[in-house]
């Protein structure tokens, strides 16, 4: 990871005017709305199958949002304070908007504020946020310098063109045989401005649980604006946008689409480097490349919690319920409950709930886990992430016969609590089971803000 301080990088940078800063403060009348279903909004950091299927979303849409058209003043000499938007509402994962992101990195423009507006965005359920607007608002939605407002791709995308392309540029002559040509390209166009949103359903289009304004713990904010060099076309940009989109997360977007006289700028700042993305936050002292890496970053900063893998919540959402039954019914039968010798298996399983009790009793939070299971894994990075102290318990590499190591313990656990699968955590001595299930489970008490509450009580 290539991370920067940036009192040089910004200093280099060319003056832009004063970006916004943003309040960290909850506010007591913001609207508890709750997602229908909570775990589909829990997001997570981009996977493999995320890269694939944002850069198909790119060639989807080329070649727009992708160079700094010839039509666009800024191949003309304009400078930075005339190419700059005040304040644009925005959803990453929205049609129009991205109709008029892709002209703006055509147009090499500077956008002050976008403004993350998904549906549970502070943006409607936060009367006391400064970007706050009517339930209902349409978006994307232009704030001029001067304080008019343009609502609707069809309007802004007509003031761009008016405003920042030069006049009577890339005018094709007008007969029948272009026109039909052209209603043939505008149809194709048509559908395949539906197949980014279709590639990349369920990413940054909604506020993840880990950063909702209806959130029972204060989520942080930045004070000072974030400042991201992107263009619209570009896979991985794209990554970082819809999670900006996911965490609620204001920015000031700087164009810097191939050819943008933008990334001569970039290289000097960052000593040689123009690639995009490219995040600046003033907040830490901090600028970095690679999607990846920013994403991590930016879940560590402005979230409360880094979500688990979407992957295997949707795993778990198929493979708890089939293969509990299972479970609970071989556990005891690994420990040896069907052997001749009864009274030595009441007594080893006696012995196993004692030792539970003990280490459940002595730490505050313990985990059991299998080394080998990725459930596992993303369990303890979670607690990792939320820097929660705790004792893990490992039963084995897996549940599977011959990698399993203390099967009695596992089917005490399954006697005490009904659970036999794990990761199995407890608080304060008492199970609140898995990582996705339980009573309520690990993400769930995260989703309703009563994790740090029973780990504080249990303390």
């Amino acid at each position: 990871m290539r991370v920067m301080k940036i009192a040089a990088i910004v200093a280099a940078a060319p003056a832009l005017p004063q970006a916004a800063s943003f309040s960290t403060v909850p506010h007591p009348q913001i609207q508890q709305r709750r997602p229908t279903s909570a775990s589909a909004l829990s997001m997570s950091v981009p996977n493999s199958i995320d890269t694939p299927t944002s850069g198909f979303a790119s060639i989807a849409r080329l070649p727009f949002g992708v160079t700094v058209s010839s039509d666009a003043k800024r191949m003309q000499g304009s400078t930075n304070d005339d190419l700059t938007l005040s304040i644009l509402y925005d959803v990453e994962n929205d049609m129009d908007c991205r109709l008029v992101r892709e002209r703006i990195s055509e147009l090499d423009l500077i956008v002050k504020t976008v403004v993350p507006a998904a549906p549970n965005s502070r943006v409607f359920v936060d009367p006391s946020y400064e970007f706050a607007l009517p339930e209902g608002s349409e978006i994307p939605r232009l704030v001029l310098e001067d304080g008019k407002t343009l609502a609707g791709s069809e309007d802004i995308l007509a003031y761009l063109d008016e405003t920042f392309a030069v006049e009577g540029a890339g005018s094709s002559s007008n007969n029948d045989e272009s026109d039909a040509k052209q209603q043939i390209i505008d149809a194709a166009l048509k559908v395949a401005s539906y197949l980014p949103g279709l590639l990349r359903a369920g990413r940054g289009q909604q506020v993840c649980s880990a950063a909702s304004a209806s959130s029972k713990l204060p989520v942080p904010r930045p004070t000072k604006s974030l400042i991201l060099y992107s263009y619209e076309g570009n896979q991985f940009c794209r990554l970082v946008r819809e999670v900006l989109t996911e965490l609620d997360l204001p920015y000031e977007l700087r164009s810097a689409g191939k050819s943008s006289p933008r990334r001569e700028q970039m290289a000097q700042m960052t000593g040689g480097s123009s690639q995009c993305p490219y995040l600046i936050d003033e907040n830490t002292d901090t600028a970095m490349f690679e999607s990846a890496d920013i994403i991590r970053y930016l879940y560590k900063t402005y979230a409360l919690w880094t979500p688990p893998s979407e992957l295997l919540e949707s795993a778990s959402d198929v493979v708890t319920p089939l293969f509990k039954p299972i479970y609970q019914k071989l556990a005891p039968i690994q420990a040896g409950a069907n052997g001749e010798d009864t009274a030595s298996y009441d007594a080893a399983i006696a012995k196993a709930k004692s030792e539970i009790e003990d280490e459940t009793n002595s730490n505050t939070v313990v985990i059991y886990t299998y080394s080998l299971s990725p459930f596992c894994t993303e369990a303890t990075d979670l607690l990792d992430n939320l820097d929660i102290k705790y004792k893990e318990i490992s039963l084995g590499k897996e549940w599977i016969p011959g990698l399993i190591e203390e099967p009695i313990k596992r089917a005490a656990l399954g006697e005490m609590t009904g659970q036999t699968s794990l990761p199995h955590i407890f608080i304060g001595g008492k199970s609140i089971g898995g990582i996705f299930s339980g009573t309520p489970g690990l993400v769930p008490a995260l989703e309703e803000g009563t994790l740090m509450k029973l780990i504080d009580e249990a303390a």
